[in-house]
C-alpha cells in the first residue's frame, strides 16, 4: 500500500496538471474582462481571499488524521463513531444560527468568532480526556457552520451594498476560490504527512499547525478586513439604531424575525415545487454518504500501513480531477448537460461502494481495491458538486436559495447520524472474522441509498424534461434529455 499510494498520488497530480491545462483551452476565462482590469475589485478580492483561504486550509489540515488521533489515544471504534456523530449533530443544531449570528454580532465579528472557536477545536485534541473530545467535536460543528455561510455572506454584503461591484463578478471570486480550494486539500494531506509521519510528531501535529493558521486568518480579518470597513466609513456591519434607542433588543428582535421568516420561506419553496424536493432528496443521499466515507476510510485503509496524508491528498486530487472532467465535459466542445453529469457521479459513485462490499468481505480485506473504489468516490464526488450547484442556481429562486439550503442540509446530517449509529451499534471493525460485518454492511447500505439517489435525479428530469431551465445555453437539442431518460 506504501508504494501504491505514493504512485497514484504522482499518477493523479499529473493527470490534474493535463485535465487543467485542456480547460483552460477549451473553456472561457468566467471572470469579466473589466473585473479582471478594475484595480479596486482586485484589491477587495485579495482583501477576502487572503483571510478565506486560510481559514480553508486550516480546516484541510484536520481531515487526514481525525481518526488516527482517537485510535492513537486508544478509543474503541464504536466510542470514535460517537464522537463523529456529536460533529454531525452539532451542524444540525448550530446551522440555523450561522445565518442568524452575523446579523446580530456583525458579519466580520462572526468571523473572528470562528476563528476562536476553531482555534478552541484544534486544542482540544491535546486531550486524551473523552468528554473533553465531545466539547471539541461540538466546537467543530459550530465553526463549520460558520465557515460554509459567514465568510461568503461578508463577501457579498460588501460586494453588492458597500462597493457596488456588478453582481456578475461574483462567481470570478468564488471560482478562484474553489480552485485554489482543491490545491489546498492536496497540499494539507501532504503536510500533514511529513509532520505526523515523515517528522514522527504524531497525529496531533497537524491540528495543532492549524492554530496559527487560525490565528493568521484572525489577524487578517481584524486588521485587513477592519481598514476595508473603515474606508467606507463604516465601524461594523450590524445596522445602527436610531438615536434614543435604549438598546439592542430591537434589533435582535428584526434579526429574529427576519430569520423566521427566511426559514418559513424556505421550507415554502421546497414543499411547493417537487424539483426542489427531489432535488434535496439527492443532495441529502449523496452527500451524507459521503460524511460516513470520511469516517471509513481510514479504518478501511490503515490496518495496511498507508502513509494517511498521502492517501488524503490522493483522494482530494480524484475529487480536483472530477470537477475539472466537469468543466470539460460542459465546455462547448463536449457540450454535455449538468443533468447528464449528475446522472453519471451518481451511477459511478454505486458502482464504488458496490465494489466495496466485496473488497471488504471479512477475512478477505482487498485493500487495493478498497483504495481503488475511494477514488473513483471521490472523482464522482468533484462530477457532482458542480453539477448540483448548477441545478441549484436554476431550481432554486436566488432570495431563497440560502434558506432552502439550510434545509437541505437538515435530512443530510441526520442521515448520517444515523449511519454512523447503526454502525456504532454492530461490531465495526475491519480486520478479519465477523468483526468486519458492520462496515460491509455499511457500504452495502450507503450503495442502496445512492441508487436511491439516482432514481431521484431521473424524476427530477423526468418532471422537467422540456424545462429549458435545467439546460445550459447554446447545447444540445431540446429532446435529447428526454431520449437519454426514456433509453434509461
Amino acid at each position: 500500500m506504501l508504494v501504491t499510494a505514493y504512485l497514484a498520488i504522482i499518477f493523479l497530480l499529473a493527470l490534474c496538471v493535463v485535465l487543467e491545462h485542456t480547460a483552460r483551452r477549451l473553456t472561457p476565462p468566467q471572470s469579466a474582462p473589466t473585473a479582471v482590469a478594475n484595480p479596486a475589485f482586485r484589491r477587495f478580492q485579495s482583501i477576502f481571499l487572503r483571510a478565506y483561504l486560510l481559514a480553508l486550509w486550516a480546516d484541510w489540515l484536520q481531515g487526514p488524521y481525525l481518526y488516527k488521533l482517537y485510535r492513537h489515544y486508544s478509543f474503541l471504534e464504536s466510542q470514535i463513531a460517537i464522537l463523529y456523530v456529536c460533529g454531525l449533530a452539532s451542524c444540525v443544531l448550530f446551522a440555523p444560527f450561522s445565518g442568524w449570528l452575523p446579523q446580530v454580532l456583525g458579519r466580520r465579528q462572526t468571523c473572528l468568532l470562528f476563528c476562536v472557536s476553531y482555534s478552541a477545536c484544534c486544542l482540544t485534541k491535546l486531550s486524551t480526556d473523552y468528554f473533553v473530545l465531545i466539547v471539541g467535536r461540538i466546537l467543530g460543528g459550530l465553526s463549520t457552520s460558520l465557515l460554509t455561510t459567514t465568510f461568503e455572506s461578508w463577501y457579498v454584503h460588501r460586494h453588492v451594498e458597500v462597493h457596488d461591484f456588478p453582481k456578475e463578478w461574483i462567481p470570478s471570486t468564488f471560482t478562484k476560490a474553489a480552485t485554489w480550494n482543491h490545491g489546498l486539500a492536496v497540499g494539507a494531506g501532504l503536510v500533514a504527512n511529513l509532520l505526523a509521519e515523515w517528522l514522527h510528531l504524531g497525529p496531533v501535529a497537524p491540528f495543532l499547525l492549524a492554530v496559527p493558521c487560525l490565528a493568521c486568518c484572525g489577524w487578517v480579518v481584524l486588521t485587513d478586513w477592519g481598514k476595508e470597513e473603515a474606508e467606507e466609513g463604516l465601524e461594523g456591519e450590524k445596522q445602527k439604531l436610531p438615536l434614543g434607542t435604549p438598546n439592542t433588543g430591537v434589533a435582535r428582535l428584526s434579526a429574529r424575525a427576519r430569520f423566521s421568516r427566511s426559514c418559513h420561506d424556505g421550507l415554502r419553496c421546497l414543499l411547493s415545487d417537487r424539483r426542489v424536493m427531489l432535488l434535496g432528496g439527492v443532495q441529502a443521499l449523496f452527500e451524507s454518504v459521503l460524511y460516513i466515507f470520511v469516517f471509513l476510510w481510514t479504518p478501511v485503509l490503515d490496518p495496511h500501513g498507508p502513509p494517511l496524508g498521502i492517501v488524503f491528498s490522493c483522494l482530494m486530487a480524484a475529487s480536483m480531477a472530477g470537477s475539472l472532467l466537469y468543466r470539460l465535459a460542459t465546455s462547448t466542445r463536449y457540450r454535455l448537460q449538468p443533468g447528464h453529469v449528475l446522472c453519471l457521479a451518481v451511477l459511478m459513485a454505486f458502482f464504488s461502494l458496490f465494489m466495496l462490499t466485496f473488497s471488504t468481505t471479512p477475512g478477505q480485506p482487498r485493500p487495493r481495491e478498497s483504495f481503488l473504489a475511494f477514488l473513483l468516490l471521490e472523482l464522482a464526488s468533484g462530477l457532482y458538486f458542480p453539477a448540483v450547484s448548477f441545478l441549484h442556481g436554476r431550481v432554486i429562486p436566488e432570495e431563497k436559495r440560502q434558506s432552502v439550503l439550510a434545509w437541505f442540509r437538515l435530512p443530510l446530517h441526520l442521515l448520517a447520524c444515523f449511519g454512523l449509529l447503526a454502525l456504532h451499534g454492530e461490531t465495526a471493525g475491519t480486520g478479519g472474522g465477523e468483526e468486519g460485518n458492520g462496515t460491509r454492511h455499511m457500504f452495502g447500505g450507503c450503495a442502496v441509498m445512492m441508487l436511491a439517489a439516482f432514481m431521484a435525479v431521473v424524476s427530477v428530469f423526468t418532471l422537467g424534461r422540456n424545462d429549458t431551465d435545467l439546460r445550459l445555453e447554446g447545447t444540445r437539442g431540446e429532446g435529447e434529455m428526454e431520449n437519454i431518460l426514456n433509453d434509461d
